[in-house]
């Protein structure tokens, strides 16, 4: 028996779960961005069925090409097929943003994760456990605005992304709420804080700065 075929028995008799988000017409979104359109091209009376979709690049649960916010960085065809199948860490601090909805995950919370867990391994995916997704798919509950119209919602601090980019050397970060910065059912919630792995999923585009993807988180545990 080849060793591919071993770990993919192995990884068959693990627990997988779902991190993405079905998308339709109304799931929330980024304000500016128009809502996905879907239309039938052909029904079963024609003999086959085909649909056509419409949707931007940053929708429902998506990643984010360097290009999205860096001139001159990558887009989607030019990251590592490698880079789609990483280790997965998950910092939990649902309890903190259930007391403050501007809660903002710092670098001080992944050197306290890390005295928990160890030290986060380089090229690894690390993702904040907000367990916002749990409003999903209410968009009001999502952008969670207050009678001023100020979103308050949780975040990434810019030294956390700062350390685990440049010091932990990190493939890619990921979190569960519209925007990177402070103020979607993505079940973080079933996968524990390390041990596990994530595959990200998206269509070969050419030049994309962002697709919807599909998401699943493969357990340490088996089924």
């Amino acid at each position: 028996m080849s060793e591919l075929l071993n770990i993919y028995k192995t990884l068959k008799n693990k627990k997988w779960v779902n991190l993405s988000h079905k998308i339709d017409e109304n799931s929330p979104k980024f304000p500016a961005l128009p809502a996905l359109e879907k239309e039938n091209v052909f029904t079963l009376k024609d003999g086959f069925y085909v649909q056509k979709f419409s949707v931007v690049g940053q929708y429902g649960t998506h990643i984010d090409a360097p290009i999205h916010f860096v001139e001159g960085g990558r887009w989607l065809d030019e990251i590592e097929l490698k880079d789609l199948l990483l280790p997965l860490y998950v910092i939990d601090k649902s309890a903190e943003v259930a007391e403050n909805n501007d809660y903002v995950i710092t670098k001080q919370d992944i050197l306290d994760f890390e005295a928990e867990h160890g030290e986060i391994l380089p090229e690894s995916f690390v993702a904040f456990r907000s367990d916002w997704s749990k409003r999903w798919p209410s968009y009001d509950e999502i952008r969670n605005l207050d009678e001023n119209n100020v979103q308050h919602t949780p975040g990434w601090g810019r030294d956390a992304l700062e350390f685990l980019i440049k010091e932990r050397n990190v493939k890619a970060v990921g979190h569960e709420t519209l925007d990177t910065d402070s103020g979607v059912h993505a079940n973080l919630d079933q996968v524990p804080a390390t041990g596990a792995l994530i595959s990200v999923a998206y269509p070969n585009w050419t030049e994309a700065t962002g697709s919807p993807v599909r998401v699943v988180a493969i357990l340490p545990e088996d089924e």
